[in-house]
């Protein structure tokens, strides 16, 4: 794409981040980038509130205008985000998306789409909100060998654990506070059962390891069943609870992906990483460890990724997906693994569920069961919609 060409953008969505997205727009010295046409489905309101922008209902008003040259996607609706995506690759008009659970679903036959069609999908909006987490495993770590990808990947259940832990709130007051500052999802349980982290950690992975997994094959627990009990724990030890997604190269050239709460220790980068901001800490063989630290949740944050997706878009940047080419064979997924964990349980029947490969601490009382030993990553997997039935808590329990 010519860099000094109007771009002329067709947007949809215009919730908190398309609306930011306008906003930057007009804070921005340039004047070669404007939005045509806003595809949402209250077109009265926003055309209301924004007069001066041409709304519509209909996608293809969007898709068939053949003045704009440039699709953006930042509605929820991840199915009818994948037909947007698929159809504007199709007529060669590049994208820019933030729908991180679409692309999670869909990101091999996305690959090929835009290979076949040489068209750019640019996503760094989808992960990690203004962290250029995407580019930098692309461009700078390209040539390195690989060992992890680990951090707070939802800046929501990051801020609701900063205000329980430094600010004494309880769980439903931070939850609240969220809301009110338009930091959840329109539906709460992405963020806090670690759905959206699990989106964004199969996305991240395919760019570190060149390997994709599907998401139903990670385990992935939540926050949702932490409770003061928990909160004292980890308080008595020192240490906090994170939420973290981990993509992890094995020595045997195994991968391994999981999100769940984490008791981080002061030693470790991410302990002090607070409120809605994201950390992530990339490992490499050579370089060691490597801390990315930005906002992650509220519009602003994500807009100025999109609006960065869009800038490269112009000097017609592609993500190569270096690492699905690499020499020598990729890693193999598993999860067949064990690590130390935290388990908050109610009964003898909840404790036999886990199947304990170890137990090194156990504490009962009459309001309050936990233990401490190795768990084995496939087994949770197998049980987890058990263990959300039943509300066990299960935490990561590192090492110092």
């Amino acid at each position: 794409m010519n860099n000094k060409k109007l771009i002329k953008i067709g947007l949809f969505g215009f919730g908190t981040v398309g609306h930011g997205l306008y906003q930057l727009l007009h804070r921005v010295p340039e004047a070669s980038l404007v939005i045509s046409r806003v595809c949402v489905r209250d077109v009265t309101r926003h055309q209301e509130e924004t007069p001066e922008l041409i709304f519509t209902s209909n996608p293809r008003e969007v898709l068939d205008d053949p003045e704009i040259n440039l699709i953006v996607e930042l509605i929820d609706d991840a199915d009818a985000a994948y037909r947007i995506v698929t159809d504007a690759l199709r007529r060669r008009l590049p994208v820019v998306t933030g729908n991180k659970k679409m692309l999670a679903h869909h990101l091999p036959e996305l690959i090929e789409l835009q290979k076949e069609m040489k068209t750019p999908l640019l996503y760094d909006a989808s992960a990690c909100g203004s962290i250029p987490v995407i580019r930098n495993l692309e461009e700078y770590y390209d040539n390195d060998l690989q060992i992890s990808v680990k951090g707070i990947l939802n800046g929501s259940c990051n801020f609701i654990l900063s205000k329980i832990f430094n600010e004494g709130m309880d769980h439903a007051e931070s939850l609240r506070l969220a809301r009110e500052l338009g930091f959840l999802e329109s539906d709460p349980t992405l963020d806090l059962d670690g759905w959206d982290s699990l989106f964004k950690l199969v996305i991240l992975a395919m760019h570190a390891f060149g390997v994709y997994v599907e998401p139903e094959k990670v385990f992935c627990y939540g926050i949702t069943h932490m409770n003061d009990h928990d909160i004292r724990f980890a308080r008595e030890k020192g240490r906090r609870f994170k939420l973290l997604g981990l993509a992890e190269k094995l020595p045997d050239n195994r991968l391994t992906l999981s999100v769940l709460p984490h008791l981080i220790s002061r030693n470790k980068f991410i302990y002090s990483c607070e409120d809605e901001f994201n950390g992530v800490v990339i490992k490499g063989l050579f370089y060691g460890k490597q801390f990315l630290v930005g906002r992650g949740a509220g519009g602003h944050p994500t807009s100025s990724a999109v609006l960065s997706d869009i800038s490269a878009i112009r000097y017609d940047y592609f993500y190569r997906y270096k690492r699905m080419e690499c020499a020598g064979p990729l890693p193999q997924f598993s999860n067949d693994i064990s690590f130390r964990a935290y388990v908050r349980y109610n009964t003898e029947d909840d404790l036999d569920l886990m199947q304990f490969e170890e137990i090194y601490e156990r504490y009962v009382s009459d309001d309050y069961h936990y233990a401490v030993g190795r768990l084995n990553l496939r087994r949770l997997l197998d049980i987890r919609e058990h263990l959300a039935e039943r509300k066990i808590f299960v935490a990561a329990y590192p090492p110092d």
